[in-house]
Parts: C-alpha cells; structure tokens; sequence
C-alpha cells in the first residue's frame, strides 16, 4: 500500500486497460503496452510490460538498473538470454506458456520469439521500469570515443551504425532483408551457456562488443 496516496480520493485508480498504452509499436503483431504508476496510481513496487511477438523478433539488448523482471510466457515460446556478469557466461532459457525466466536487477538480456503470436508478460518491481538500451548506447555514444578505446577505424563505426536507429526496442527492423536467426535459436537446449572468448589474452577484462 501506498502510504503518499489519499485512497479515499475520485481519483484513486484500481483499474486500466493495457490496450489503451501502447509503449512501442513495430507493426500489429510486434509491440509494447505499458502499465506502471502513471496509468494506474495504485500500484506501489510493480510496474509491468505487455509483449507481443513475431517469429524472430527481438525485444533488444537491454538491462533495468533500478529493478529486476520476471519474464513469463502467457502463449507462444521464446529463448531469454541472460549475461550473467559474475560468470561472464550467456545463458539462454527457453520458456514455453505458463514459464518463466527471472533476470536480476542491472543484468544484460534479451528475448526472442521463437514461434508466432508470442505473447509475454514483463513483470518489474518498480514503479516504473527504467531502461538502458544496447541501440542507444551504440548511437549516441560518441564514434570518436568508441574508436578511441576500442582502437577501432572511426569512419568504419560510423557507417556500420549510420542505418542504427536508437530505441529500436524490437528488432530486425521492418525493411530488413537480413535471413533471421530463427534455426540458430530452434537448435538452443534449456540452460545452455555460452562462454565468452577472450580475444586478448593477455588483458584481463572481457570485451562484450
């Protein structure tokens, strides 16, 4: 319970259609409605995502510094792909209707869908989820600084990103024509990791990009 809200206020709400706020929207079978403590001033620590999906479509690289969120699987099936930072391991878990995969609060991860009319259920303990995504960091991090600390060509960055929109949030964009990674994540088995490579042996921080 909410300790700051007057409960017997009009407008005190214990209600809302998710339909009503649509977050993010890619096309009819791929998007977002949100519900946190704008919508519904109730809720104290939660704040949920309703996620619709395609087939091989991908809501982004992304982590939550202020909460943790539980991932179920309300129809459909999809892998969660989860960096666990202490392990430096990748783990993908596939979920199918009525599973779930937890990803602790600040933790890289990602879902796909691996058949149509997936439909997700994002659930956060917080008011309201923040977000940091992979595409905005690649985009409005400076292409010098990146170059700089990775001794990378800048001009090859820069035009490997110049098509990159920020906040893609679902991904492969509509227009493109790149084959999905659909049979690579078919092949996935529950609880797979993945160890990351170093590609410089001799440094003893792991590289993640």
């Amino acid at each position: 319970m909410r300790l700051d809200l007057d409960y017997t206020s009009p407008n005190t709400q214990f209600t809302y259609d998710l339909n009503k706020n649509t977050s993010f929207k890619k096309d009819s079978q791929n998007y977002i409605n949100e519900l946190n403590i704008n919508q519904l001033n109730t809720l104290d620590n939660l704040s949920l995502l309703d996620i619709y999906l395609s087939t091989s479509n991908v809501v982004e690289p992304h982590y939550h510094q202020n909460s943790s969120e539980l991932v179920y699987c309300i129809s459909g099936s999809a892998i969660v792909s989860i960096l666990n930072p202490y392990t430096k391991q990748l783990h993908n878990y596939p979920i199918t209707s009525g599973q779930v995969a937890n990803v602790p609060q600040g933790w890289w991860h990602y879902e796909i869908a691996t058949v149509d009319n997936t439909h997700l259920l994002a659930i956060f303990n917080a008011p309201t989820p923040d977000v940091i995504l992979f595409s905005d960091l690649l985009k409005l991090t400076p292409a010098n600084i990146v170059a700089h600390t990775y001794c990378l060509d800048q001009n090859q960055w820069t035009n490997t990103l110049s098509t990159l929109q920020p906040s893609t949030f679902i991904g492969p964009p509509s227009n493109c024509n790149r084959q999905p990674i659909q049979n690579q994540y078919a092949r996935v088995n529950n609880h797979q990791s993945i160890n990351y490579q170093h590609p410089y042996p001799n440094q003893t921080q792991p590289r993640y990009w």
